[in-house]
């Protein structure tokens, strides 16, 4: 029997045949960081219900989200932390090096700039690009401010396969256009608005007023469901003073 057959009979598939829901993508990176912090602190293996408590996910959530990739755990073992940190790396591809460019250097884009933990998830930070004269010139943590007339041979010469948006909505499906005809394969989007690239494009959307707003849904809600419970227990309070 060969490798492949055997893994399909053990119901382990290749990532390439699988299709991976965005939901089981979107917890990896939770999954690397709170692995990351049990590596500093020093332990070694922990089990799906361990790590459910600290994560506040379903032991079975974890098990099910791992065994789309091959499961990396034995049973009455648990999980070796430092492989299983290892291997989710790798399947975000952060154990590879990501050459990036941030288009729009205002606060934002800066702020990106300044964060050096990028660095260490292999995302390097290339170039930043501006159209306003008095940022053009100015140097960033080592990377100098340029003018967007030379992004397309600056994409070309230094191998950048990313680019992340942090510039107004009007001048973002221009910028989008330009980035893709230069060959830029990932946009990370923080410009309030949809842009229409390729299929073989691939785009992560950050609405940061989208995140408040949900954010202030949940406060709100919890608030309401506060005031009704204390509205209730006022109602039931006076009941049985009437009642005496």
């Amino acid at each position: 029997m060969n490798n492949k057959v055997a893994k399909e009979k053990k119901g382990v598939f290749p990532m390439e045949e699988r299709e991976i829901s965005r939901a089981v993508i979107t917890r990896l990176p939770r999954y690397y960081r709170y692995l990351g912090e049990l590596l500093e602190g020093g332990v070694e293996r922990i089990s799906s219900n361990e790590l459910s408590v600290r994560m506040r996910v379903t032991a079975s959530q974890i098990r099910q989200d791992l065994n789309n990739f091959g499961g990396f755990g034995q049973q009455g073992y648990g999980y070796n932390v430092k492989y299983l940190y290892t291997e989710i790396g790798k399947i975000l591809g952060i154990d590879r090096q990501h050459n990036l460019v941030i288009i729009g250097a205002g606060n934002l884009g800066q702020a990106i700039a300044n964060y050096a933990n990028f660095e260490k998830r292999g995302f390097i930070i290339k170039g930043m690009f501006d159209i306003n004269p008095r940022l053009i010139g100015l140097v960033v943590r080592g990377i100098e401010i340029r003018g967007v007339d030379d992004l397309e041979q600056f994409i070309e010469e230094n191998d950048v396969q990313m680019a992340a948006l942090t510039i107004p909505k009007t001048k973002a499906p221009e910028i989008a256009d330009r980035l893709v005809d230069a060959g830029i394969k990932a946009i990370w989007n923080f410009a309030h608005v949809d842009l229409n690239v390729p299929d073989d494009v691939v785009v992560e959307n950050v609405h940061l007023s989208e995140s408040l707003m949900r954010l202030s849904y949940r406060v709100c809600s919890m608030q309401d469901q506060e005031e009704k419970k204390k509205a209730k227990e006022e109602k039931q309070e006076k009941g049985r003073e009437r009642r005496f």
